[in-house]
Order: C-alpha cells, then sequence, then structure tokens
C-alpha cells in the first residue's frame, strides 16, 4: 500500500545513520592495510589479479583454488612482494561441506575475514539440446552451488563479527544472450548469482555489504573462445578483450573504504560490450 506524503514525513527511529569513520584522503581509502581478504578461483585470470590487487594495497590474501595449484606459487610470491601474509588454499567450491571447513580455517589461521571475493566458475558452452544432464548439473554446481555455499558460511562470519563484505564476479552473460555460441546454462547461471547478490545486500544490511562485478571478454582462458574471438572484438565498442589489470581497480574499489556507500550494485566492465 502506497504512503501518503504526511505518513513519509514521519521520523523514524534510529534514522538517519552515521557517516563511516572512514579517511577522507582518497588515497588512503583505497587502502587495505589490516585487512584480510579471500578470493576463490584464486589461482590466475581474473582471480589472480583481484588477489593481487588486495595484497598490493597492504591487505593479508587468502587464495582458495581447486585444480590449479599455481596458487600456492602466487601466494608465496604475493608474501615476498608485500610484506603480506598470504596463504593458498585447496577447495572444491561446490562442496559445501569442504567450503564450510576451509572458510572456517581462513578465519582461524588469519584471526577474521573481512572480504570475500566469491569468483571462481566454469562454462560449458553448448546449447541446451547438446548439453547432457551431467553438464547441466557441473555448471550448477560450481557456478551457483559454489557461490550460494561460499555466500552462506562467510556470511555468518560476518554476522558475527558485524561486518564484511562479499564481491560476486558474475558476467554480461547474465545480462545479455552471448552470440554466436549459444550457452543458456552458463548465461542462467550467471543472472541467479547477479540476483542472489542484489538479495544479499538487503539481507545483509545490518552487518556487510555485497556487490557483483560482471565481466566482459578478458584475455584469460574463461575468455572468447577461437570461434567467437572475431565477433568479440567487432562487439566490443573498444574492439579488444579486456586485460586483467584493467579490471582490478574495480575490485579494490568494492573492497574499500571508497565504496562504503555502495552496495547491491552489479558493475559492467566489458569494454562497451552490451552496448551494441
Amino acid at each position: 500500500m502506497s504512503m501518503s506524503i504526511e505518513d513519509c514525513q514521519v521520523a523514524r527511529d534510529g534514522f538517519p545513520r552515521p557517516f563511516p569513520d572512514t579517511p577522507a584522503n582518497v588515497l588512503d581509502q583505497f587502502r587495505l592495510t589490516g585487512r584480510v581478504a579471500a578470493v576463490t578461483g584464486a589461482a590466475e585470470g581474473i582471480g589472480g589479479a583481484v588477489a593481487d590487487a588486495y595484497a598490493e594495497a597492504g591487505a593479508d590474501v587468502a587464495l582458495l583454488y581447486n585444480t590449479n595449484p599455481a596458487a600456492i606459487e602466487r601466494a608465496e610470491a604475493l608474501t615476498k612482494q608485500h610484506g603480506i601474509r598470504a596463504a593458498a588454499y585447496k577447495v572444491d567450491v561446490s562442496d559445501a561441506e569442504a567450503v564450510r571447513e576451509t572458510i572456517a580455517k581462513v578465519a582461524k589461521d588469519f584471526g577474521k575475514i573481512d572480504i570475500f571475493v566469491a569468483n571462481a566458475g566454469m562454462a560449458i558452452s553448448k546449447p541446451i539440446l547438446d548439453t547432457s544432464l551431467d553438464e547441466y548439473r557441473k555448471q550448477l554446481s560450481v557456478n551457483v552451488d559454489g557461490v550460494v555455499f561460499c555466500a552462506k558460511y562467510v556470511g555468518e562470519i560476518f554476522k558475527a563479527q558485524g561486518s564484511g563484505n562479499l564481491i560476486i564476479t558474475s558476467s554480461i552473460s547474465a545480462h545479455i544472450v552471448n552470440v554466436p555460441v549459444d550457452q543458456p546454462v552458463y548465461n542462467g547461471t550467471k543472472a541467479f548469482v547477479t540476483h542472489f547478490g542484489k538479495s544479499l545486500a538487503r539481507e545483509w544490511r545490518e552487518f556487510a555489504r555485497v556487490n557483483v562485478v560482471s565481466p566482459g571478454f578478458f584475455d584469460t582462458k574463461m575468455g572468447a573462445g577461437p570461434d567467437v574471438l572475431s565477433e568479440a572484438y567487432r562487439l566490443s565498442v573498444l574492439g579488444r578483450q579486456g586485460h586483467v589489470k584493467e579490471i582490478k581497480g574495480l575490485f579494490l574499489y568494492l573492497a574499500s573504504d571508497a565504496s562504503t556507500y555502495t552496495t547491491g550494485s552489479d558493475m559492467l566492465v566489458d569494454g562497451g560490450y552490451v552496448l551494441t
């Protein structure tokens, strides 16, 4: 039922809430010194770049990976290069109990978790009529279940701490139907996690912020395949794929005090791809 103008003018207890006690200097806002960040899919690609960005900004970083042990070397390199603490943890995000145990171990090892990036994902780019049910379930288990499991268990930690910051890596595929390759299952998984993230932003409003990043085609293993690369160039306003260094700043912004008034947002980084 709509409220009248008079009803809307009635003061509500507890409002307005105070501004956060954060630095006024913009460069200081971006520093993550003293924070603990955890990133899934952190061995390479966008997840690896995000782990780098957080270490460069002074955070301690937990790099979560499943099949790529390069995360171990990456963690060691970040420790040496930036004088922070970094460690790698092997976990299959589609296994709820493994996720619960790993997140609890990260929180115990580091003392807390301030930032969690649910970045792990996979794609099987096939039309639904060519997709087996096992392939369908595999994509859901990683792209949907993996995000839900991570959110559930790190959310419990955020609530207990009274603070936290969840960032979900989605895709422009949550916004468009990719061409010329049909991939309805992948697109659907990304639409789910985008709306899921927005919903959590409201649910967790008392103790955590939640935002979504929707990348376009980046020059990674998850980027445009050889069959669609030329079309990806044509449809991108900038005429190319992105380099992972071009997305680090956005993930840093969302993790930092520069974004304390940003929650429930879905931010596209796609070289203008969805404009066409």
